[in-house]
């Protein structure tokens, strides 16, 4: 069995707009992330909300590090924190080339949303609570 990356990060969502424009361009943001991970054998989750983003990143660490330069340099999100970074054996997502937990479907609660935000202030135990909790949170989507 080939190691792989796995990367946690936080990031302030930046996008404007009203929920509608908000929700196209996640669309468009999953639809080219969808495509381009499943070339790049790159799989993953991500959570947003209104002021955040959560995502799991998981391949070749040439993939991965491509992936997250693209992120780094989009405008749509701000204060891009890696939580965690690490080797692992096996993937967590391996089903999705990114999995995809709205707020609605998760019932964000301000809670969420602040443990997000002590998350981009690192938090030392922020990366493996993140991971649990889009775990937790696909799983129940399937």
């Amino acid at each position: 069995m080939t190691s792989i990356q796995k990367v946690v990060y936080c990031s302030r969502n930046l996008i404007e707009g009203d929920a509608a424009t908000r929700n196209a361009e996640i669309s468009q943001i999953l639809e080219t992330s969808r495509r381009n991970n499943s070339k790049a054998n790159v799989t993953g989750a991500l959570l947003f909300s209104a002021d955040h983003f959560a995502q799991v990143l998981e391949g070749p660490q040439e993939a991965l590090e491509a992936v997250f330069e693209r992120i780094q340099n989009d405008t749509r999100h701000g204060d891009v924190t890696v939580l965690e970074s690490l080797t692992s054996e096996q993937r967590d997502f391996a089903e999705w080339s990114m999995a995809y937990v709205s707020p609605e479907e998760c019932a964000l609660t301000p809670e969420l949303d602040a443990k997000l935000q002590d998350a981009i202030h690192k938090s030392s135990d922020a990366g493996q609570e993140v991971l649990d909790l889009l775990k937790s949170l696909v799983l129940q989507e399937v």
